[in-house]
C-alpha cells in the first residue's frame, strides 16, 4: 500500500520541518556537552525528535534514514526508561551529532534531486555496541523490554481484541494556519500504528486527495483505535506542537467502537424557546437517567449560562482561546524578487521626484510635495518592513561554529571552551550566506593554529582553560563579528621570515619599520602558511587569501590583532545588508560618484594655502591641527573635465577602520536611498568602487569602496 502513495508534495514540508527539527537537537546536545549528562527534558526532547524524524521518514520511504533515527531513538528510550548510571557523556554527544550529520548529508542529497544512498550500517553497529555496553554497566535485572520498531504491511489491522485491549475515540483538531493537515494527520496514523490492534481513520484518502487537507482543517481529523494502552500514552505519542491545537480522547466499550465515526456525542440542541423552569427539569431528568454512566466530553459541546427570567441567553465555549501568532514559510527566491522589486520601486520614486518638469518656473507643487512626502514614507516603511523581513539572527550560525569546535578539538586531543556573545544579532540573509564559509575557516584557525595543545599550555605557565569565544555587535551600519582564543598569538619573527623567504618584504626597508597590521596582513596572501606540518585542517597556505576575497566581495574587511603568549582576535567588518543604503551623491568631472553616508566624517571647502604638496606627488592636508592624506578623485580615474583646483570643489573626510582621508570631488548632489547593484562580471574589478546605482535622472553613479581607497 505505501508503494502507491504520492509523496511528491510532501517532500517540502519533509525537508523543512526536519532541517528545524535537527537544528533544534544540535543547538541542544551541543549546550549541554560539558555537563555530566544529559538532564531528563533533553533526554526526552532527543527522544521526541528522533522518533518524529522517523516516522515522517518512513512515511517518504527514506528507509536509511528511518533506521539510524530509529537505533538512536532506542538509546534514548533505554536512557528514559532505565536512567542508567555511568554513561559516558561525550561518547553519546558524539553519537548523537553523528547521526544528526548523516541525516542532513542524506537531506541534501534529496534537496538536490539525488538518491538518499547513504549507508548507516557502521553507525547502527556503533550504536548498538554503545547500547549493549551501557546495558551492562547497570546490571541484567535493570533491563527494560526493547523499543521494537516493526513495518507494517498495511494500516488497517484486522481487530483481534484481548481482555487488556481497550477501545478510543481520538479527535484531532489542527490549528488553522497548519499547512497540509493532511500530510501532519498521516504522521499521526504512521506514529500510532506501533501501538495499535486496530486503526481506522477519517477521512481516509490522506495522501492521494490533497483536498482532506482543507476537510481535516474544517471538521477535523477523527481516529478509531484499539490498542493495549492508557489515554496518557496515546497523547504523548501525538503530541500537541505548532501544528496540532487540540487533542480529545475518549474511551469506549466495544459495541460503540463498532458503531464506526458517529462519535455519539454530537452538540446539544440549544433550545430557546422553551422556559428556563423547563429546560432545568429536563436536564435534571436527563442527569438521572446517565447517573451511572461515566460521563463523556464531546468536542464542540456548548454550555448555557443561566440567566435571569426573560432576559437574552448567552451562549459560550467552555474556555476562550488566546491569540496565536501565525507563521509561514515562503520560497526564498520570491523574497529576493520582492526585494528587487522594492529597489526599482526606489529608483522610480527618485526618477518622479528628480523630474526636470517639475523645475519649470511659476509651478505650485504644494500639492504634489505632501503627494510625494506621503509616498516617500510609505516607500520607506515598505522597504524597512521588507528589510526586516530578510534580517536573521546569527543564532544558526553561531551553532554550527560550536559545532565545528567541539570537533576539532576533540580529534586534536585540545580542551576548549567555547563562548558566544550576540548571536541574536541580525542580519541580511546574504550577507550570513557569504560569511559562513569565511567565519567557518576563522573559527578552525584559532582551534588549530592559535590554541596551543594541553601540554604546551602547562609548559608556558597557563593556568586558565583554553577558550575561543565569537562575538557580534553592530556599529555604524556594520556589524563586527570577532574570534578571539587565548592561545599563542602569532609570532611576527616567524611571519617575517617567512615573507623574505617568500620575496614579499621591500628591499631595504628594516623589519622594524613593518607595523603589526602589516606584518600580520602577510597571513592573509594566496599560498602564505608559517604552519610546517599539513594536517587535516591547516598548512596548506590555502583559506585566509579566500576568506579576505569573500568578505571584499560583500563591501567588508578583516582586521587581525595578536599579542604574543596572549592570543588573537580576528574581526570582520561587514555591512547589515547588501540591497539598499543611504548615500552621498557627488560629481568629479562627467561622472557621477556615491559614498555610504556612515563612513563620511565631516565636509570641508579648503583654501590652497591648507594644502601641503609633497616632492614625489603626494598631497596632503592640514585640518583643525590634524593632517590627512588627500585623493582627488578625478585624477585619480583619469576623468576629464574634472576640476583641479582645490577652491572649486568639496572635500569629503572619510573613516574607517581608524584611518582616514580626504577625498576630493567638484560638487557635492545630495544624499538619498541607493540600490547596490553589482558591477557586471564582464567588467574588470576596479580598485576603489564596489558597486553601481541608478540615479533620479536615469544616469549610472560608481558606489565607491572608502576601504579601497584608503589603502
Amino acid at each position: 500500500m505505501a508503494e502507491e502513495f504520492n509523496t511528491e508534495g510532501m517532500l517540502d514540508i519533509y525537508l523543512f520541518e526536519n532541517e528545524q527539527l535537527l537544528e533544534q537537537l544540535q543547538e541542544m546536545v551541543l549546550e549541554q556537552k560539558d555537563a555530566e549528562c544529559f538532564d531528563q527534558d533533553s533526554i526526552n526532547e532527543i527522544f521526541r525528535t528522533m522518533h518524529t524524524i522517523k516516522g515522517s521518514s518512513g512515511i517518504m520511504m527514506f528507509d536509511n534514514i528511518t533506521a539510524i533515527s530509529h537505533k538512536l531513538e532506542d538509546v534514548f528510550f533505554y536512557l528514559r526508561e532505565s536512567h542508567p548510571e555511568h554513561v559516558p557523556h561525550l561518547k553519546l554527544v558524539e553519537h548523537v551529532l553523528e547521526v544528526a550529520d548523516f541525516i542532513t548529508e542524506e537531506m541534501d542529497k534529496i534537496r538536490n534531486g539525488n538518491t538518499a544512498d547513504g549507508n548507516p550500517e557502521s553507525i547502527i553497529k556503533e550504536l548498538d555496541a554503545f547500547l549493549e555496553a551501557i546495558k551492562k554497566g547497570v546490571g541484567e535485572d535493570a533491563l527494560m523490554p526493547e523499543n521494537v520498531h516493526e513495518e507494517p504491511k498495511q494500516f488497517y489491522i484486522a481487530p483481534v481484541a484481548t481482555d487488556a485491549s481497550r477501545f478510543y475515540k481520538v479527535y484531532i483538531t489542527f490549528s488553522p494556519e497548519t499547512v497540509m493537515a493532511n500530510v501532519h494527520a498521516y504522521k499521526v496514523v504512521y506514529a500510532m500504528k506501533e501501538i495499535a490492534e486496530d486503526l481506522l481513520y477519517s477521512p481516509e484518502d490522506i495522501i492521494s486527495d490533497e483536498s482532506s487537507g482543507e476537510t481535516i482543517l474544517k471538521e477535523g481529523f477523527k481516529i478509531l483505535l484499539q490498542a493495549q494502552c492508557t489515554e496518557t500514552e496515546i497523547r504523548d505519542l501525538i503530541g500537541v506542537g505548532y501544528d496540532i491545537e487540540k487533542v480529545d480522547v475518549y474511551e469506549c466499550k466495544a459495541e460503540e467502537f463498532l458503531l464506526g465515526f458517529d462519535f455519539g456525542n454530537q452538540p446539544h440542541r440549544i433550545d430557546l424557546e422553551s422556559s428556563v423552569e423547563a429546560i432545568e427539569a429536563k436536564a435534571e431528568k436527563d442527569a438521572e437517567i446517565k447517573a451511572a454512566e461515566k460521563p463523556q466530553m464531546a468536542p464542540g459541546d456548548f454550555v448555557i449560562q443561566t440567566k435571569e427570567p426573560g432576559r437574552p441567553k448567552k451562549l459560550a465555549k467552555d474556555k476562550q482561546k488566546g491569540a496565536k501568532d501565525a507563521f509561514i514559510s515562503v520560497n526564498v527566491s520570491k523574497m529576493d524578487q520582492l526585494m528587487d522589486l522594492i529597489g526599482e520601486l526606489v529608483i522610480a520614486e527618485s526618477v518622479v521626484l528628480q523630474n526636470p518638469d517639475l523645475k519649470v518656473p511659476g509651478l505650485n507643487l504644494s500639492n504634489f510635495n505632501k503627494a510625494a512626502g506621503q509616498m516617500s514614507k510609505i516607500s520607506t516603511d515598505l522597504q524597512n518592513v521588507i528589510m526586516s523581513m530578510r534580517m536573521m539572527p546569527l543564532t544558526n550560525l553561531f551553532q554550527k561554529m560550536n559545532r565545528i569546535v567541539f570537533d576539532v578539538s576533540r580529534k586534536l586531543g585540545k580542551d576548549i571552551d567555547f563562548e558566544m556573545i550576540g548571536e541574536h544579532t541580525e542580519v541580511d540573509k546574504n550577507i550570513i550566506e557569504n560569511i559562513s564559509d569565511p567565519l567557518m575557516h576563522l573559527v578552525r584557525n584559532a582551534v588549530d593554529h592559535g590554541i596551543e595543545t594541553n601540554e604546551e599550555r602547562k609548559a608556558s605557565g597557563k593556568t586558565d582553560k583554553a577558550k575561543v569565544t565569537l562575538s557580534a555587535k553592530t556599529e555604524a551600519g556594520k556589524v563586527w563579528i570577532s574570534v578571539v582564543d587565548n592561545g599563542k598569538g602569532l609570532d611576527r619573527a616567524k611571519i617575517l621570515a617567512k615573507a623574505r623567504k617568500q620575496g614579499l618584504l621591500e628591499d631595504g626597508r628594516l623589519d622594524s619599520e613593518y607595523t603589526d597590521k602589516e606584518v600580520f596582513k602577510f597571513i592573509t596572501l594566496p599560498g602564505f602558511s608559517t604552519n610546517e606540518q599539513v594536517t587535516e585542517y591547516s598548512g596548506r597556505g590555502v583559506g585566509m587569501d579566500v576568506v579576505v576575497q569573500n568578505i571584499q566581495t560583500i563591501g567588508g574587511a578583516l582586521e587581525i590583532e595578536s599579542e604574543a603568549g596572549l592570543g588573537t582576535t580576528m574581526t570582520l567588518k561587514i555591512p547589515l545588508t547588501l540591497a539598499i543604503i543611504d548615500g552621498i551623491v557627488m560629481e568629479a568631472g562627467t561622472s557621477s560618484f556615491v559614498v555610504e553616508t556612515g563612513v563620511v566624517k565631516q565636509f570641508v571647502s579648503v583654501r590652497e594655502n591648507m594644502m601641503i604638496h609633497e616632492p614625489n606627488g603626494d598631497e596632503y592636508i592640514m585640518i583643525r591641527g590634524e593632517c590627512y592624506p588627500v585623493l582627488r578623485l578625478g585624477e585619480w580615474y583619469g576623468l576629464k573635465d574634472y576640476r583641479k583646483s582645490v577652491e572649486d570643489g568639496m572635500m569629503l573626510i572619510f573613516e574607517v577602520e581608524g584611518k582616514a582621508i580626504c577625498l576630493f570631488v567638484d560638487k557635492l548632489i545630495g544624499e538619498q536611498e541607493i540600490v547596490v547593484k553589482p558591477i557586471p562580471s564582464y567588467i574588470k574589478k576596479v580598485k576603489g568602487l564596489s558597486g553601481c546605482t541608478q540615479l533620479g535622472d536615469g544616469s549610472i553613479a560608481l558606489i565607491l569602496d572608502p576601504v579601497g581607497l584608503i589603502e
